[in-house]
């Protein structure tokens, strides 16, 4: 659907409005360091009453040694950030930081103590989310969308290069996030000693879950191409607003598309490590990339957004839809027809050009 385009927003704009929010925020990370502080202590009464909970996380390691530094700088020093002591935050982000990588190499070298790695991985991210939000009052998620990640409308509208394009992209960020990450978490997963071996059964769900996350992604990226002159990616998103295929249903369905495959891939290859990594990655966008696009579509499409917001989910798919929606569905329809017929005419002026090239 076309629309006067408007200047991309690169974010979130952080003023004196949201002023009110900084004590909220500051506040969750307190909350989250209180939480922190009592999973440490209740971790530390474990290790001294579970012997088969002190071999998963800490392996080979002294617990008395181990204590007499870590719970100091971990649970007393979480437990003073609850109290909003900067420095006791600094320390405490520090020190988890530390402590995760050690974890991480002891881990890998001996094959002892996986369990604590994977904690202490967890922690670390936990902390420095935390850590963020007691120093700075927000997280600075609008960098994350900068540079060759900012929202910009594509350069092209040719459909040809659009679908070619598109692939590129597909086949690039599929073997990054669904394929290469995933291999190197299970094999850290194998080398820790964490592997969980998975029914039969669940292992055919994921190949399942796999073919249906990979055709709703094909499936909305095509969307876009199509009805957008655009990609999925974001530095060259579409220039129509796309309220076809899966996008009249749900508004993120190739997110939906991507956490699917994520758990897939951990329920096929057996990794619950890769499962953990495509929860925890979809909350991050969530959290994180997900108002900055939802701002760029508002400042971009304004009104015509707001409408699409208010009448389809953000992640539970609606399929019933009311005589008005049907009508407005067939304006859609038409117009969007009318960007197809675009495309193919940017497609047929781009060929003309390059046959008079060869001509000449």
């Amino acid at each position: 659907m076309s629309q006067t385009e408007k200047k991309p927003v690169t974010g979130i704009r952080h003023n004196k409005r949201n002023a009110p929010d900084k004590p909220l925020r500051i506040f969750h990370g307190r909350i989250y360091f209180a939480l922190q502080a009592l999973a440490g202590a209740a971790w530390w009464l474990g290790i001294i009453n579970l012997p088969g909970l002190r071999d998963a996380t800490l392996g080979g390691l002294n617990p008395l040694l181990v204590s007499a530094i870590h719970i100091p700088l971990f649970v007393i020093g979480s437990a003073l950030a609850a109290l909003n002591f900067r420095w006791a935050v600094w320390g405490a982000v520090a020190w988890t930081t530390l402590v995760a990588v050690f974890m991480v190499i002891y881990a890998t070298v001996t094959t002892e103590g996986g369990l604590g790695a994977v904690l202490m991985v967890l922690a670390t991210v936990g902390s420095l989310i935390a850590g963020t939000l007691m120093i700075l009052g927000r997280i600075p998620s609008e960098r994350l969308v900068t540079g060759p990640f900012a929202f910009r409308s594509s350069h092209t509208r040719v459909r040809s290069q659009l679908l070619i394009r598109t692939t590129i992209q597909i086949m690039v960020f599929w073997g990054v996030f669904l394929i290469v990450i995933p291999a190197i978490i299970n094999a850290f997963e194998e080398r820790w000693d964490l592997s969980v071996k998975f029914p039969i059964l669940v292992i055919v769900a994921g190949f399942a879950l796999l073919a249906f996350g990979t055709v709703l992604g094909v499936w909305s990226a095509r969307a876009i191409a199509n009805f957008g002159s655009g990609t999925p990616l974001p530095s060259a998103m579409a220039h129509h607003f796309v309220q076809r295929g899966p996008y009249a249903f749900v508004r993120n369905p190739m997110a939906i598309a991507g956490i699917v495959q994520g758990v897939a891939i951990g329920l096929f290859i057996g990794s619950w490590l890769v499962i953990v990594y495509a929860i925890v990655g979809s909350l991050l966008w969530n959290w994180l990339i997900r108002p900055h696009e939802e701002a760029d579509l508002r400042q971009r499409f304004g009104a015509e957004y707001d409408e699409y917001a208010a009448r389809v989910s953000c992640w539970i798919p609606t399929f019933s839809q009311s005589d008005e929606d049907y009508d407005d569905e067939d304006r859609d329809e038409n117009e969007d027809e009318a960007a197809v017929a675009e495309g193919r005419a940017d497609d047929a002026n781009a060929d003309g050009a390059r046959a008079k090239r060869d001509n000449s």
